[in-house]
């Protein structure tokens, strides 16, 4: 059953990303919802789920990108990896709390992928950071605490995270 929804998951942030997500820019950025699927992977499955969904999703988002596979693998597998180590080993992870944590991991995933791209003398890290980084690290937060607060709203959250993790 766990592989049937990880495979949904994949299979929707697909054209999700790809298709309908750079017509719904703001400022001319637009959000990442594989970096935020696989945090949310990551906070309710744990380390290995988040893990694994962050290098897949990685992995195919490359696939539709320019974005180079292996720093979209280690990217989003590590945002993955941190959320589920943050969800196991926090006792109470209010949706606040979450959206801080979701804009700091956007931010050095954004950070990490501007590392790796080589700038030129038309473009510097700072107006890259004012202008792409802080950004989609805020709507990126946005997303991902919108969707944690209706899960909470929704389900009981807690007791399916001890039940799904077992």
């Amino acid at each position: 059953m766990k592989v049937l929804v990880w495979s949904a998951l994949i299979a929707l942030m697909v054209p999700l990303q790809s298709v309908l997500l750079p017509y719904v820019k703001i400022a001319g950025v637009a959000p990442d919802i594989a970096l935020v699927a696989a945090c949310l992977a990551g906070l309710l499955g744990g380390e290995l789920h988040g893990l694994l969904v962050g290098v897949t999703l990685g992995w195919v988002m490359s696939l539709f990108s320019a974005i180079d596979p292996v720093v979209a693998m280690g990217v989003k597998g590590a945002v993955g990896y941190a959320a589920g180590f943050a969800g196991r080993h926090v006792v109470y992870l209010s949706w606040p709390m979450l959206t801080v944590g979701i804009f700091f991991l956007s931010c050095l995933a954004g950070l990490a992928t501007i590392s790796w791209l080589a700038l030129n003398g038309q473009q510097d890290l700072w107006r890259a950071l004012r202008t792409v980084v802080l950004p989609e690290g805020i709507l990126d937060a946005l997303v991902g605490g919108a969707l944690y607060r209706l899960l909470w709203s929704r389900f009981n959250v807690e007791r399916w995270m001890a039940e799904y993790r077992t």
